[in-house]
């Protein structure tokens, strides 16, 4: 299947390798935004509105044909923002080694809610003065049941430094795996970013 060219507006190795994974062609631009400066009570709301506002400040910089940093034009934009929803608060990325062994000890043993929201523009070729892009937002959901851990597997998994990098504090396709014990719904959306959903919105 040919797939079009997608300027992912992420730093993120995961969702790079995912994309590479699937064989779908991509450039980088990262956004660069102030995630501490935009908020919402609906944490579905609050990843949708973080991954418009990185699509909307990456096509504002690459320019009208959506160049990626190399100058190649690309057909769409993709920007994604994962949070895990856990006991009624929202967990992004830890601070520090301190929150990342606290919120394992919460979490060890119990179910969370990986958010993840998706945000494409689409212009094809053309400049998005001629042709107004067209904005997908959706946000997927899986179900996460981590492992009964104690502490000294918590402390040694955060000691790996693995944790900090991640929104919830775990890495599903690193060492995080070994301490969840399943998932209901998309795998690569714990990843961060859904291949189904993307497949379905490129078809």
């Amino acid at each position: 299947m040919i797939w079009p060219v997608l300027l992912l507006a992420s730093a993120s190795t995961a969702r790079r390798r995912l994309l590479q994974q699937a064989s779908i062609p991509h450039r980088i631009r990262v956004s660069g935004i102030d995630e501490d400066a935009i908020s919402d009570s609906d944490p579905t709301r609050l990843v949708q509105r973080l991954a418009q506002a990185k699509a909307l400040a990456v096509a504002e910089a690459a320019g009208p044909f959506l160049q990626g940093e190399d100058g190649t034009p690309c057909d769409a934009l993709l920007a994604c923002d994962s949070l895990l929803c856990f006991g009624g608060e929202v967990f992004g990325k830890p601070q520090d080694h301190h929150q990342a062994i606290q919120r394992w000890q919460r979490m060890a043993g119990q179910s969370a809610e990986l958010l993840t929201g998706h945000c494409l523009l689409r212009t094809g070729h053309q400049p998005a003065i001629a042709r107004p892009p067209e904005v997908l937002l959706e946000t997927v959901c899986t179900q996460i049941q981590f492992a009964k851990i104690d502490l000294a597997t918590i402390t040694a998994y955060v000691a790996t430094g693995e944790p900090l990098a991640c929104a919830g504090g775990f890495a599903l396709e690193g060492q995080g795996g070994l301490l969840v014990e399943r998932i209901d719904g998309c795998y690569s959306n714990v990843i961060g970013l859904s291949l189904p959903l993307l497949r379905r919105w490129l078809a």
